[in-house]
C-alpha cells in the first residue's frame, strides 16, 4: 500500500511539475509578448509624436513666411497708394483724371488677381507640407493594421 502511495505521490509531482513548467513557460512567453508589444506601441506613439513636432515646425515657419509676406505686401500697397495719389494730385482735367483712374484701376485689378493666384499657390503648398509627416504615420498605421489582420 505504501508503494502505491509512493508511486501516485511521485506521478501526481511529476503532473504537477509537467502543468506547472508549462504553465510557466506560457506565462514567460506571454510576458515577452506583451513587452514586445508594449515596446512597438510606444515607438509607434513616439513616431507620431516626432511627426506631429515635425508639422508644427513646418506650419510654424510657414506661418512666419505667410506673416513677411503679407508685411511685405502692404508696405508695397503703401508706396503704390502714396505714388497714386501724386499721379492723382497732377492731373489737369476731368479726362486725364478718369483715364488714370481707369488704368489704375485695371493695374489693381491684376496685381490682385495675380497675388491672390500666388497667395493660394504657396498656403496650399504650405498645406501638403504640413500635412505630409502626419500622412506619413497614417500609411505606417494602415501597413502596422495590414499585418496585424
Amino acid at each position: 500500500m505504501q508503494d502505491t502511495i509512493k508511486k501516485t505521490t511521485a506521478e501526481t509531482t511529476e503532473r504537477a511539475k509537467a502543468m506547472f513548467g508549462d504553465f510557466n513557460a506560457r506565462t514567460q512567453d506571454a510576458v515577452a509578448k506583451g513587452a514586445k508589444a508594449f515596446d512597438e506601441l510606444n515607438a509607434f506613439v513616439k513616431g507620431n509624436l516626432e511627426a506631429f513636432v515635425e508639422s508644427s515646425k513646418i506650419a510654424a515657419k510657414g506661418a512666419e513666411d505667410i506673416a513677411k509676406y503679407s508685411a511685405e505686401y502692404g508696405r508695397k500697397a503703401i508706396a503704390e497708394t502714396t505714388e497714386n495719389a501724386k499721379k492723382f494730385a497732377a492731373v489737369k482735367s476731368p479726362t486725364e483724371f478718369f483715364q488714370l483712374q481707369s488704368e489704375l484701376v485695371k493695374a489693381s485689378i491684376d496685381s490682385l488677381v495675380t497675388e491672390s493666384s500666388k497667395f493660394t499657390e504657396n498656403y496650399l503648398k504650405l498645406m501638403g507640407e504640413v500635412a505630409q509627416p502626419i500622412s506619413n504615420r497614417v500609411a505606417v498605421a494602415v501597413e502596422k493594421a495590414k499585418i496585424a489582420a
